[in-house]
């Protein structure tokens, strides 16, 4: 059974909140969001991305993007994604990378404004769907997505090859 809203999501009302797209002065800014969620989530020993690497696959390959919500010109939150497909659909989809909003600035409608911004998108775009993952013991984040009326896969797995079991695969 899906969970559906109770009615349509309100629009945020933030005063001063603007959601920009990212441009490759952004990548220092980039950068903060992802160590942010990687502490957040007891991972930064995993981040190894560097300013370089951001630019080259953001703006250079172009093959994610990144949209901010700012408060009075100052990003509170970030989220990044990019483009899936479909087989059963037949349709392209979002995919969202990460969402984040910094802890001062969570509980005031940035993380919902951001989702709902990815949303439209995905729907001006044509796309079939969106979708994330979420780590099974982050209750706030799960929460809130069932609240935007999103569904758990728990028939599913994430499998995941890095790059050096793609070496050694491959070489």
């Amino acid at each position: 059974m899906r969970p559906r809203l109770k009615q349509k999501a309100s629009p945020i009302d933030i005063e001063n909140m603007e959601i920009r797209k990212a441009c490759p002065k952004d990548v220092p800014q980039i950068l903060e969001f992802i160590k942010g969620i990687a502490r957040y989530e007891k991972m930064e020993n995993e981040v190894v991305a560097t300013e370089n690497m951001l630019h080259e696959w953001l703006f250079q390959k172009e093959v994610a993007e990144v949209v901010f919500a700012e408060e009075d010109g100052k990003a509170a939150g970030f989220a990044l994604y990019f483009h899936n497909f479909s087989t059963f659909v037949g349709k392209a989809g979002i995919y969202l990378e990460d969402l984040y909003v910094f802890p001062e600035h969570r509980g005031k409608g940035y993380g919902k404004a951001l989702f709902l911004h990815l949303a439209k998108t995905a729907l001006e775009r044509g796309c079939g769907r969106m979708e994330w993952v979420c780590l099974n013991w982050n209750q706030p984040s799960i929460d809130f997505y069932r609240s935007m009326g999103a569904i758990s896969l728990d028939d599913w797995k994430t499998y995941r090859l890095t790059e050096d079991a793609l070496k050694e695969l491959v070489y």
